[in-house]
């Protein structure tokens, strides 16, 4: 096979070359990384991670193909990938496409043939910062002017822009829980772990008001996790302030445990270089025990706001930074965390946290 070359410029200078992968073109976003060993299909099309360009630390990507079954959302949101060894044959029995082919229907932009363990050192020493694939401008004062004008993710509202447009439901409608989920970017995942528990699910635009969403009756309210700066998502916060003013009980996960922290006092900031991986190992304060967990997320609640705060009480932290990954209202049901315990793709550790949720409806 006759390779295209790639360039990979950071917005520090960095530069890397390599094969291109996926559609031919131009694209930007903020560079992270992902330490899953499996899973790609699901980051890619998880909402979470719009507007950014995944590194995957795994040496061999595509090598299992492409399932309609894997997906967390309609079509891949990421703006690139950087991969080391990229394969266009795979040997998964089920899988109906390659995922150069999947790459190339959906216009995603990547590079192969990549050092990643060279740039993953460079992101974690240096923090998460843009950067722009391109097979198209081999110039790199050229490409550092499109460069410059990718976005900053700090600051940056997404979640209303993959949101779903119009209200619909998943699930049994006969169920005996109603469940209103606010989509600031939920996974596809979420919503069948809510249905495997006996809950019909109605899923709502992320800005819809708390009181449209009250006319459903629904027994409680879930806010999904979502891309962007929680910062800037004003009308998300003023929705979870009525929710809880309203004692109703609520969920939420990554966003919106950053919602649910925002609309108590609390502070969020975004990290140096973020957490994305299938084994983060987790306490929970509650019971004494540990988890390893699933996460994807720049951005974090204050713990020293938490501190201050008479109305939270951290029940999970991460054990790597001791960062927030769980809070509770004290005299409310409503609950959050930073991690993903729907777990697609990664360990089911967490599960527990729906039927958590669950019993608050059946007290």
């Amino acid at each position: 096979m006759n390779k295209k070359k790639a360039t990979l410029l950071l917005a520090d200078g960095t530069v890397f070359t390599g094969s291109l992968v996926g559609s031919h073109g131009t694209n930007g976003g903020e560079i992270c990384f992902n330490t899953g060993m499996t899973g790609y299909q699901e980051i890619y099309t998880d909402p979470s991670y719009t507007g950014q360009i995944i590194v995957n630390t795994t040496a061999h990507i595509g090598n299992y193909g492409v399932v309609e079954e894997d997906e967390e959302s309609d079509r891949p949101l990421i703006a690139g990938i950087v991969v080391n060894d990229f394969s266009e044959i795979y040997s998964r029995l089920d899988a109906k496409e390659s995922l150069q082919e999947y790459l190339e229907r959906h216009g995603i932009t990547g590079i192969a043939d990549v050092d990643t363990r060279k740039l993953v050192r460079h992101i974690r020493s240096k923090g998460a910062m843009n950067a722009i694939i391109s097979s198209e401008i081999e110039d790199l004062d050229a490409l550092k002017k499109e460069l410059d004008k990718v976005p900053d993710m700090n600051g940056l509202e997404l979640s209303s822009q993959v949101s779903t447009k119009t209200p619909y439901f998943h699930g049994d409608e006969k169920a005996a829980i109603r469940v209103a989920c606010v989509d600031y970017g939920i996974k596809k995942n979420i919503l069948r772990c809510f249905e495997e528990r006996g809950v019909y699910c109605k899923v709502f635009p992320a800005k819809t008001s708390f009181a449209e969403m009250e006319q459903w009756k629904p027994d409680a309210y879930f806010l999904s996790n979502g891309p962007g700066d929680p910062a800037v998502m004003q009308y998300a916060v003023d929705t979870t302030k009525e929710i809880l003013e309203n004692n109703k009980p609520l969920f939420g996960i990554c966003l919106g445990h950053q919602l649910l922290a925002r609309a108590c006092g609390v502070s969020t900031y975004k990290m140096h270089h973020g957490h994305r991986g299938l084994n983060h190992p987790i306490k929970n304060l509650l019971t004494g025990k540990s988890e390893i967990t699933s996460q994807n997320h720049g951005f974090v609640v204050s713990r020293e706001d938490i501190d201050l705060n008479d109305q939270l009480e951290i029940t999970h932290l991460h054990l790597n930074d001791g960062t927030v990954a769980g809070i509770r209202v004290k005299d409310k049901p409503a609950f959050s965390v930073q991690y993903h315990p729907e777990s697609s793709p990664g360990p089911h550790d967490s599960r527990y946290l729906f039927e958590q949720f669950i019993s608050f409806l059946q007290n």
